[in-house]
């Protein structure tokens, strides 16, 4: 099927409705992308295409993504008799009992799950590398990382497998993948898509689960099937006007961008992401946009520590979870280093510390919403990732401490503080680097968007204005199931 590649994921459920292409004909031939690409990349911690092909009879016909093939993450995810191993040893063989909230939205958009992508243990860094499945590979360049912690969903979307993939962001996981691998990757609201049936929450709210794409639409007409309200959740992300799908094709009206250089923590951009910021305000600009150099006065190393301790306390209640489940205490063996040594922090971290966390997370959404209203701004922009991808091995939860710690801080050092506020951001495409031996074709780096809670529509509509304007879906990396 040589032309599958050329479709994003509703022009292939469109193919189905017509009785042009049948759902297992695309399965067949997901399937078949899939075990080329992991060959070469690395992308997959399990493909289970016999139970797809339970799922083809059940799928609704009117459905957006009728009979469309699609992949899950392995973290946090279940669908119901898949592995879920949330890429660490100390969950090795575990399967999932029923499906999550968010697989049964799927299920009724018509999607077909027959895999599930890699993911860094916990999701707890900006790279794709594991000691369970090992090193994911970008598609662009095989040397360097497909970005974290969704880097097996972004590899097997760039590379062809797949139009759209599952993703999840609790520090920038979606929109990191996204900037390194060229996708669009939306990260939604807090409150905006489910996480049960057993939790409403994780990382206490920072994190989020939506997708990577080809193309923004596909992104857009996900999250219109999977957002709104679970059972027992605590707090709603604010309704949408109309559909995000319906935004994509609508150009925004003259938005003020702040285009933001230097981060937080003090990291400032290399020069190949500084070119792409720059080349991406005459962008907007030639567009009819106002770009101005503007950045609220935040506490960069504040902000750092409070997340450290926050997901550091997550991840030993997580270990202390599995070890109940096992019966047994979970080895030292069966952890990555860094891993291990967070849950010991995250044992030790006084609770007052964490009332501190959330008290300047709050302060620092005011802040940025305030600085937003009080410069009459719409959207920030900076680079996703404020240098190219690095290579394997750099950011990896068994590189050294220190050097794994500055190097994960001044990667992409803006992307957590959206999670850290709950507001939605995006990673949009929009530039290469020159090219390499390594990266004939240069390697992508993402420009990021953000805005305030609940500003999806807006971000999509001008995500949708500037794939017009300056469209990527043609640029395929060397690694390619085409």
């Amino acid at each position: 099927m040589k032309e599958y590649a050329a479709f994003d994921a509703m022009g292939l459920a469109e193919l189905v409705r017509t009785g042009e292409v049948s759902s297992k004909e695309l399965l067949d031939e997901a399937v078949s992308r899939a075990h080329a690409a992991q060959e070469q990349l690395n992308c997959f911690s399990a493909l289970y295409p016999d139970m797809a092909e339970t799922q083809l009879a059940d799928v609704p016909k009117d459905g957006p993504f009728a009979g469309v093939p699609f992949l899950t993450k392995d973290l946090g995810v279940a669908l119901k008799g898949a592995p879920l191993t949330n890429g660490s040893v100390s969950w090795k063989g575990h399967v999932a009992e029923r499906d999550s909230v968010l697989t049964e939205r799927y299920r009724k958009a018509g999607l077909v799950m027959f895999g599930q992508t890699t993911s860094p243990e916990f999701g707890l860094t900006t790279t794709t590398e594991s000691t369970l499945y090992g090193q994911t590979r970008n598609p662009w360049d095989v040397t360097r990382t497909s970005g974290g912690s969704s880097g097996g969903a972004s590899a097997a979307v760039a590379a062809g497998v797949v139009p759209l993939a599952q993703a999840s962001d609790g520090g920038g996981s979606i929109r990191i993948p996204a900037s390194c691998t060229g996708l669009f990757g939306m990260k939604p609201s807090r409150g905006r898509t489910p996480m049960g049936p057993l939790q409403t929450e994780n990382w206490n709210g920072m994190s989020t689960v939506h997708a990577v794409s080809q193309t923004v639409r596909d992104n857009a007409a996900l999250l219109d099937a999977s957002h709104g309200r679970e059972t027992g959740s605590r707090y709603v992300a604010p309704a949408p006007e109309g559909t995000y799908l319906n935004a994509v094709s609508r150009d925004p009206k003259k938005l003020k961008i702040a285009l933001w250089r230097t981060a937080p923590n003090g990291t400032e951009m290399s020069a190949e992401a500084k070119e792409g910021a720059e080349a991406t305000a005459r962008l907007l600009e030639e567009l009819g946009h106002e770009v101005v150099e503007a950045a609220p006065s935040l506490d960069g190393e504040a902000l750092g520590k409070a997340a450290l301790f926050t997901i550091s306390a997550n991840v030993a209640a997580a270990i202390d979870a599995r070890a109940a489940m096992l019966g047994r205490d979970v080895r030292e063996d069966e952890l990555e280093p860094i891993t291990f040594a967070m849950a010991g922090l995250g044992r030790t971290v006084p609770m007052v510390e964490l009332a501190r966390a959330n008290n300047l997370f709050n302060l620092t959404a005011i802040q940025f919403e305030q600085f937003l209203e009080d410069q009459g701004i719409d959207l920030i922009m900076t680079p996703t990732t404020f240098r190219a991808p690095d290579e394997l091995g750099v950011l990896a939860l068994t590189a050294p401490p220190d050097q794994m710690s500055e190097a994960v801080g001044s990667f992409a050092p803006l992307c957590p503080l959206f999670n850290q506020i709950g507001a939605p951001a995006m990673s949009v495409p929009l530039h290469w680097t020159d090219p390499t031996e390594t990266a004939p074709q240069g390697l992508p780096i993402g420009m990021m968007f953000g805005g305030r809670c609940g500003s999806e529509e807006l971000l999509f509509s001008l995500a949708g204005q500037l794939e017009r304007a300056k469209p990527w879906i043609d640029r395929c990396p060397p690694v390619w199931m085409g």
